[in-house]
């Protein structure tokens, strides 16, 4: 599968040609053969902001894209679980710790990925490690966080919000489409808007 849907049937194995459907309006990957339609959709990634003491917790990658760099702790989200489940599931992954999810801070698409992300806010439980997609974990101050070595930016414009909020004591859940303006390095957080941007205060 890429963005353009499937090349070859997954029921048949047949060739799959880019079609519009009865009924629908918009094309989609069907096969040549049995009639199958291959619908391309969004996929889910859930991840939070992980506390403690007021210091939040980062992962230095070790896997490819953008190894070396730091994130909060987030992945794809798997069949047969919840997005919090995902959430708890990355984080013990990727830092070998328990996260206590709160709230929700977050729900952002990322249109030209065709990706969904679901950020929380949690509390850490107990202590973190190193897991075997990351380099190193630590724990940083608002005022120590590397902000030129994140690694992704709606991950990064997510952490902005809630260190604001922090500061501000006012918290929001925010949703809208985050996308690149088309100018620029694509990893650069500053080439990024977020479209229909909505803030729902919560506390």
């Amino acid at each position: 599968m890429d963005s353009l849907g499937a090349a070859f049937c997954v029921r048949c194995g047949s060739r799959a040609e880019r079609s519009i459907p009865v009924g629908d309006n918009r094309e989609r990957a069907t096969c040549v053969k049995c009639g199958f339609i291959h619908y391309d959709n969004p996929r889910p990634v859930a991840g939070a902001i992980v506390v403690h003491e007021g210091r939040i917790l980062l992962c230095r990658r070790a896997i490819e894209p953008r190894v070396g760099y730091w994130t909060t702790p987030g992945g794809y989200q798997e069949v047969g679980e919840s997005t919090q489940e995902a959430a708890r599931r990355e984080t013990a992954e990727e830092a070998c710790a328990e996260v206590r999810i709160e709230a929700l801070h977050a729900l952002l698409d990322i249109e030209h990925l065709g990706q969904t992300y679901s950020i929380f806010l949690g509390s850490l439980e107990g202590d973190y490690g190193v897991g075997v997609e990351s380099q190193e974990t630590r724990l940083f101050a608002p005022d120590e966080l590397p902000w030129n070595e994140m690694a992704f930016p709606v991950l990064t414009l997510a952490l902005r919000w809630y260190v604001e909020e922090t500061r501000s004591g006012q918290r929001h859940v925010h949703t809208g489409s985050v996308s690149w303006d088309g100018t620029g390095e694509r990893w650069d957080v500053e080439r990024y808007v977020v479209k229909g941007h909505l803030r729902q205060a919560w506390r």
